[in-house]
């Protein structure tokens, strides 16, 4: 199998570190393209992602399967006797849809429309809106505070153990420092999460 990326990405990122928990890593053949120079825009790859994104998993069989969360749902679901990351129970997998959900769109989204409106990556291919951005910072900001408020009762975002939504949390978290948005002093609760998190040797993947 590979796995077509861009190692400093948020979305392949999230899929690495899922991979390594279940120890699957070695499983897969990571591709690296260059999304700036446009490596993600030439016709062999748009055949594998028509909306040209990464990461894009491909069977050995050349079926590709793209969008991180279907990457991830793939290697869950095929591997069952690894580490349970998207829910072992009925329960469990509504709490962690819930929060992967919430993740997505309330935080990973506007963090993304943050970078590409403000940081002029995608300039070349995109009209940036100054002020969108900067409203996406102040919904990032709004989701620190959220998150750093329900931690004060948990020590991972749901099911009470380490699962896909606490990945995708901590990922789009460090993304964020890329707009300037980080853990305030006293967002202790957050912290303290973030640390026990980026303590994991698959956080360094």
């Amino acid at each position: 199998m590979k796995l077509y990326e861009m190692a400093i990405a948020p979305n392949p990122r999230r899929v690495r570190m899922f991979l390594a928990e279940k120890g699957l890593l070695d499983q897969v053949e990571r591709v690296e393209l260059d999304l700036q120079k446009g490596e993600n825009l030439t016709p062999e790859f748009v055949a594998k992602n028509p909306l040209k994104k990464v990461p894009v998993l491909e069977l050995d069989d050349g079926t590709c399967i793209a969008e991180t969360m279907a990457i991830c749902r793939y290697f869950e679901e095929s591997y069952p006797d690894t580490m349970n990351l998207l829910g072992a129970t009925p329960l469990e997998k509504a709490q962690i849809e819930q929060w992967l959900r919430w993740v997505e769109f309330y935080f990973f989204l506007p963090t993304g429309m943050a970078f590409q409106h403000l940081s002029g990556y995608f300039k070349d291919r995109m009209t940036p809106n100054i002020p969108w951005g900067e409203e996406c910072k102040t919904n990032i900001e709004k989701f620190f505070h959220f998150l750093n408020k329900h931690l004060t009762q948990h020590s991972w975002l749901c099911c009470d153990r380490y699962t896909a939504a606490d990945i995708n949390a901590f990922c789009t978290l460090e993304f964020a420092r890329v707009v300037g948005v980080r853990i305030k002093p006293e967002q202790t609760h957050l912290q303290d999460w973030f640390d026990r998190v980026k303590n994991r040797p698959t956080a360094s993947v």
